[in-house]
């Protein structure tokens, strides 16, 4: 399949409880997944295409603080043709942080950590992306070319625009759009401060994980529209990534009807905007190889 046909997923998950437990999962709400879920189950559940495109690739991301999944994801990766790069953890506040990247490279499938993550969401301290420890331990991310996914909620954005401020060399991409307050029709504030964040050239920003930030049972795309138009004139669809936060996207419709929902968003774009924001923009940010020359098949 050509690249122009490409359809890259920039964001989801896999677990096995199995093998790893996942705490976050045991919070109320979480009941519908509360399993284990593995690419094979992706597969399966995205069968809908966008704008005539098929899933040809995807970006599996950290989920737990833990070197061990990271390392798991890497050895998915190299078994798995449909997953071209993984969002790893480690610990930004280590003094050990750069031994701790260069050991998760060198080891099997290393070559496919392509970006670090941190829970900053989780953390109360308002400044926590700005501790000396935390900026220390991102130099080092980018020093070995690596980008770092943001996960915040929308009242953390100030620390991710004196994140991009202070660390103007290090690629950046806000996970979910900053999780816009959907729910609550309160966006004028997260608008503010994403088009702040969006003035630095290196701020990508995937369109993941929205829906659900609405209302999980009766949200529409009229419910997403505001946050696109905002996304849309503030990164421009060249910094704007697909990703379907899968399988946490079933918790308010699952991963067909998010992909019906961004084709309808899309209306109006042009052939190239689609793609940019398709397949483009994550297969830069991520570095993926073009499906045409991994191993495997695309998924059908």
């Amino acid at each position: 399949m050509s690249d122009v046909q490409a359809l890259v997923d920039a964001h989801h998950h896999v677990w096995d409880l199995d093998v790893r437990p996942q705490p976050w999962l045991d919070e109320p709400g979480h009941e519908p997944i509360r399993r284990s879920f593995s690419s094979h189950a992706l597969r399966s559940a995205a069968t809908r295409p966008i704008a005539g495109r098929r899933l040809t690739s995807t970006v599996v991301v950290q989920c737990i603080t833990s070197v061990p999944e990271t390392r798991d994801l890497l050895a998915l990766a190299d078994s798995d043709p449909l997953i071209g790069a993984v969002v790893g953890w480690a610990d930004l506040t280590s003094a050990a942080i750069g031994d701790v990247l260069d050991d998760l490279r060198a080891g099997h499938a290393g070559r496919y950590l392509r970006a670090v993550r941190h829970i900053v969401q989780g953390e109360s301290d308002p400044h926590w992306l700005q501790r000396p420890a935390v900026e220390r331990g991102l130099r080092a991310v980018g020093e070995r070319g690596l980008g770092y996914d943001v996960l915040i909620r929308s009242h953390q954005l100030p620390q991710a625009i004196r994140l991009a401020e202070r660390l103007p060399e290090l690629p950046l991409v806000l996970d979910h759009a900053g999780k816009p307050p959907i729910v609550l029709r309160e966006l004028t504030e997260w608008a503010g401060r994403l088009r702040e964040l969006a003035r630095h050239p290196q701020v990508r920003c995937k369109v993941s994980g929205l829906i659900t930030e609405a209302d999980h049972q009766k949200w529409s795309a009229d419910d997403i529209r505001p946050v696109w138009d905002v996304l849309l004139s503030a990164f421009g669809p060249d910094r704007l990534m697909f990703g379907s936060d899968w399988p946490v996207v079933n918790l308010a419709g699952g991963w067909n009807r998010w992909a019906t929902t961004v084709e309808e968003l899309l209306d109006g774009c042009s052939g190239t905007e689609i793609h940019a924001l398709l397949a483009g923009t994550a297969t830069a940010f991520y570095h993926l190889t073009p499906a045409s020359t991994k191993e495997g098949t695309p998924c059908s």
